[in-house]
């Protein structure tokens, strides 16, 4: 399904079930907090968003230190995300297919089952007023439930469900967000609302990424077989991601001009294209127009697995606001990312990073509180950066 007809099925099928399934919660009196019973099966609910996985794993490291074992329910095509730190076990991780409507409907009856059979005890949505994942906690079998609630917001409705309501903070990081609902799940006295307690930058620092020597060797074969020198330097670009919000993406052009001013400036760098076997033939085209043999499309030319250590072999990434931006802080890589529709305040990375931000008026214009969909069709926030402005920030570290 895309994402329009997920917001859709979202609002009409969600509003009237959520609110049944408040009333369902009611009547089995699931609600009452219980401080006695700390969490020991911890499921984290996170579907849509590959680059949310990363940027959450200090709450779920947080839960482990807590003494609770992690479980993850993800979208099937997003589940690779969570391989690059491993802190969920695989047996652990729900995979949830969308492909079509009634693959969705029946695994949403496995994932019923999945819960009771590991004995669920706490669920944990870390979806910002997704209906659908509210439905999944609520009918999880799970005594805690955990998220964010709206209280006296004009937000999206999604019940009252939660027995633990977490007050969604649009001025601080998601990341610290996602740890207030992790503190609020362990605290023995219920408060109202959740989370009363400083969350400081030190507590959501990124996760590393365990590089193994073969992927190293791997990482160098592709470099190889393109006929790149073992001492030329590496400068990365994501220049496709974020496909459900294309808005976020700076001009393929664009790309293509600050490839063209760094060949010209830097004799001994190559510039590598990155992204899956499926963005190849648009990368193609940003390619075309470097006009340069330094410029490579390297495209699903390495596993997933092996981004990280792509990263420690280069000097520096730029990339749109998508998933790679959140890969790479799993290294020492320093990564540039353009911010427009969403803002680095709150979505930017946990790494070695630099926002490349114009500051617009109207920016962000996505949000938790729009289903993160917007009406902007000319993203002049991302087109007003131009590409010598973007080598002027990024030379010195080339």
């Amino acid at each position: 399904m895309n994402v329009d007809t997920m917001r859709f099925v979202d609002y009409y099928a969600g509003v009237p079930l959520c609110f049944i399934a408040s009333f369902w919660v009611f009547l089995t009196r699931l609600n009452p907090f219980r401080k006695k019973n700390k969490p020991q099966r911890m499921l984290f609910i996170e579907l849509s968003e590959m680059g949310s996985t990363i940027l959450a794993d200090a709450a779920l490291r947080k839960a482990r230190m807590n003494g609770a074992e992690v479980y993850f329910a993800i979208f099937k095509r997003n589940a690779i995300s969570l391989s690059l730190l491993g802190t969920v076990p695989r047996e652990n991780i729900f995979l949830m297919r969308e492909t079509n409507f009634g693959i969705f409907i029946w695994d949403t009856l496995r994932f019923l089952v999945w819960t009771r059979k590991h004995k669920i005890d706490t669920v944990v949505d870390l979806e910002l007023f997704s209906r659908f994942t509210s439905l999944l906690t609520a009918f999880s079998g799970a005594r805690r439930r955990v998220g964010f609630h709206a209280f006296h917001n004009e937000g999206l409705y999604r019940g009252n469900i939660l027995s633990v309501k977490v007050a969604y903070n649009p001025h601080i990081h998601i990341a610290k967000n996602f740890m207030a609902l992790v503190n609020s799940a362990f605290v023995e006295k219920n408060e109202l609302p959740f989370y009363k307690g400083e969350i400081k930058d030190s507590d959501i620092e990124a996760g590393r990424a365990i590089i193994q020597k073969e992927s190293i060797s791997r990482v160098k074969a592709a470099l190889v077989r393109h006929k790149i020198p073992p001492k030329a330097g590496l400068l990365l670009l994501n220049c496709a991601g974020g496909e459900f919000l294309l808005q976020r993406r700076w001009p393929p052009a664009y790309y293509s001009e600050l490839v063209r001013l760094i060949v010209a400036k830097k004799k001994n760098v190559y510039v590598l294209l990155t992204g899956s076997p499926a963005e190849r033939a648009e990368l193609s085209t940003i390619v075309d127009g470097a006009q340069s043999e330094r410029c490579l499309n390297f495209a699903g030319e390495i596993s997933f697995g092996d981004l990280p250590a792509l990263y420690s072999l280069s000097r520096l990434l730029v990339t749109n606001d998508s998933g790679p931006a959140h890969f790479a802080s799993t290294t020492d890589i320093r990564t540039f990312a353009f911010f427009g529709p969403e803002t680095p305040a709150l979505y930017g990375s946990l790494g070695n990073f630099t926002p490349i931000y114009a500051n617009f008026a109207c920016s962000p214009c996505v949000n938790a509180f729009n289903h993160r969909k917007t009406p902007c069709r000319d993203n002049q926030c991302l087109k007003v950066i131009e590409p010598a402005h973007v080598y002027e920030r990024i030379a010195r570290h080339i």
